[in-house]
């Protein structure tokens, strides 16, 4: 597996890790359909939340946020309207961007 892979997979790996530290809860990492895929889809309260990871090593040229693009937040969002016509019932909806900086052994979330 090429190494950026692997950092994103570590990355979904921690956001998840953390999500589940603060309450949320898990339901899909992953979730495909079409070409659309949504990183992690959790809930929390009454919310149900579609979350984009993204993690890079310590790099002085942006964060990790930077790189969610408007073409990328809206095929999260055409990703996310296939999730709820195919699981109906969830009346609010959030977005959210980890963002995770790898400092050797640590991560910074943001």
């Amino acid at each position: 597996m090429a190494s950026h892979n692997e950092l994103g997979k570590e990355g979904e790996e921690l956001a998840a890790k953390w999500l589940s530290e603060h309450g949320y809860t898990i339901l899909h990492a992953n979730w495909r359909h079409s070409h659309y895929e949504i990183d992690i889809v959790a809930t929390k309260g009454k919310f149900l939340h579609f979350v984009e990871v993204k993690a890079r090593k310590a790099s002085p040229f942006g964060y990790p946020e930077d790189s969610v693009t408007k073409k990328k937040f809206k095929n999260l969002q055409k990703a996310a309207d296939e999730y709820l016509f195919l699981n109906p019932g969830s009346d609010w909806i959030q977005y959210d961007v980890i963002s995770i900086t790898m400092n050797g052994k640590e991560a910074e979330y943001f």
